[in-house]
């Protein structure tokens, strides 16, 4: 088998591209969606229905299976981001949600054109998605979400904007938590952009050949293992994040990561703003562990904060701890949320 053969049956699908048909799941009847385009170089990340809309973020594609309230998985943002990284939540939960896991701009099958990527367009996917379940679900009732990294921040911004839109957020291993994050008071809606680091990375002499080089096997074997704290990784991932790193355009998102564009500035008041439940899972090994500075979230009575003894990447190390704690979480929040019967 090819790499792409690889990835596709690691996805779940056929060799062939074919997708099998995801249980319980019904088309998506929002208006401005549309069936998910298919790709000879890079299958489905998860098997289930794809499809697409255009928006405040421009087109954005989405995958869709179960039935039930509504979950909103949100992937991270790096190199290699692509819904792959929600996969084992996205199984799992499909079991008793509906769940959509959207491929957030500049990844995946999204649009991944040379245009501005910033803090507002990943928010505005948010946004997007919260129409497109209001619309496919027929009624504007409370989402649960999640999130990892550095989506958190979105998410949270996200749920600031339109907290009348969220039951919980879920956050796993959030950017904003490290050591020195207490200290940065930055202007509301600023980034931290490191000054011409973005210009620098997108020279065009060499803007190819940095993207190359970071996203050959070997650099994705490493990044990996940092983020999984450990020498063993997710075989299948490393293939299928090759796959996505070698798509068309795929460098534009990723150069904006880098250079500090994508980070808010006022994180830390956009966090504290959270009235909803808020969980925050986060890994006590690797290079994403340091979380020295969520005590003010650990005296919240809104926010539970709970660490595992794995990398970065949770839901695919410690499988039953994860979800054993996330459905706890899920059904204390919708207690809260449905007041009992007289």
């Amino acid at each position: 088998m090819n790499a792409t053969a690889n990835a596709a049956t690691a996805a779940g699908q056929r060799a062939d591209g074919a997708t099998p048909a995801a249980p319980s799941t019904a088309a998506v009847t929002a208006p401005h969606v549309r069936p998910g385009r298919t790709s000879a170089t890079l299958p489905d990340s998860l098997a289930a229905e794809r499809f697409e809309t255009e928006g405040r973020a421009g087109p954005l594609s989405f995958y869709v299976a179960g039935q039930g309230r509504p979950l909103l998985l949100i992937h991270s943002i790096n190199a290699a981001g692509s819904a792959y990284e929600v996969r084992p939540i996205f199984q799992k939960e499909r079991e008793n949600y509906r769940v959509y896991a959207v491929d957030l701009p500049g990844f995946g099958f999204s649009d991944r054109s040379d245009r501005d990527y910033n803090v507002r367009l990943y928010v505005d996917a948010i946004h997007d998605m919260l129409d497109v379940i209001a619309a496919d679900t027929g009624s504007e009732e409370p989402v649960d979400a999640l999130a990892l990294s550095l989506s958190s921040e979105f998410l949270a911004r996200a749920a600031n904007e339109r907290p009348q839109r969220f039951r919980s957020l879920a956050f796993v291993t959030p950017t904003g938590f490290e050591s020195g994050a207490s200290k940065r008071h930055g202007l509301p809606g600023s980034s931290r952009e490191v000054p011409f680091l973005y210009s620098t990375l997108t020279f065009p002499l060499w803007s190819k050949s940095l993207y190359k080089g970071l996203t050959s096997r070997p650099s994705i074997r490493f990044f990996l293992k940092k983020t999984f704290g450990d020498k063993e990784i997710d075989e299948s991932m490393l293939e299928y994040d090759y796959l996505t790193t070698h798509q068309p355009g795929a460098r534009h998102a990723p150069y904006a990561f880098v250079s500090g564009k994508l980070f808010s500035g006022d994180i830390r008041a956009v966090y504290e703003r959270l009235a909803m439940p808020v969980l925050l899972a986060h890994g006590t090994r690797g290079d994403f562990s340091d979380f020295t500075e969520a005590d003010w979230a650990r005296a919240r009575k809104n926010w539970t904060v709970k660490p595992f003894k794995t990398g970065a990447l949770i839901p695919f190390q410690a499988p039953e701890p994860f979800f054993a704690a996330y459905e706890a979480f899920l059904a204390e929040s919708r207690d809260k949320a449905e007041p009992k019967a007289a």
